[in-house]
């Protein structure tokens, strides 16, 4: 049975730092991808934002690394078999010292592939093969607070248009992290009597990663 998890008690992070890129020359197909960096430094428990070219499902997402060896490392829990041949890319460790602690509500859309239609005239039924996924989307109500520290970040990125690495940590240590753009204009929202709220929401440029711990 599936274990089941309540939104309280949950940390939502930003990234506050990134680290120079450190170029890879290669990645492998296993059961967890081996990712080849000359002189990365990272440790394990680190979390690096991959960028890669040729195995683009790697492309823009949160890896957190699971072992280390002289000039490589290893990304947790991420079966790259059957994924595309690695051509150039990098790596930038990430730093989650920013807290979002005002947030209240949260829903989350998209991840979800658009279906192409592939139904020939000569078909009595419709057919359909999956395209491409549309962009995973988080909308928060946040407390409005623009003295927060979490809410100042969030809009410094918001306004700049840039783009932040993201991890949502549950009570039992679960985790979902992903890598895109932030909107947080800190504009107060409600009704008569009311909390005064504000929206937060976040785009990711790629695909989610969960850990279970």
């Amino acid at each position: 049975m599936a274990q089941a998890r309540l939104w309280t008690d949950v940390d939502v992070f930003m990234q506050s730092a990134i680290a120079a890129a450190k170029p890879i020359t290669a990645i492998t197909k296993a059961a967890e991808g081996v990712v080849s960096a000359a002189a990365h430094g990272y440790s394990t428990g680190d979390y690096v934002l991959i960028n890669a070219q040729g195995m683009s499902e790697l492309d823009g997402r949160i890896f957190r690394v699971v072992s280390v060896d002289a000039g490589q490392f290893k990304l947790e829990g991420e079966d790259t078999t059957l994924y595309a041949d690695f051509s150039s890319g990098s790596a930038q460790k990430i730093t989650f010292g920013t807290t979002l602690a005002t947030l209240t509500t949260v829903n989350a859309s998209g991840g979800e592939p658009e279906m192409k239609d592939t139904t020939p005239i000569s078909a009595k039924q419709k057919s359909s093969i999956p395209g491409l996924s549309s962009a995973s989307e988080y909308k928060f109500d946040s407390l409005w607070d623009p003295n927060d520290a979490g809410l100042k970040a969030a809009k410094a990125a918001s306004n700049t248009k840039a783009q932040r690495a993201f991890m949502i940590v549950f009570a039992d240590g679960a985790r979902v992290a992903f890598y895109g753009y932030i909107s947080a204009n800190l504009q107060p929202t409600g009704s008569t009597g009311d909390v005064v709220k504000t929206p937060v929401n976040i785009t990711a440029q790629g695909a989610l990663t969960s850990y279970g711990s």
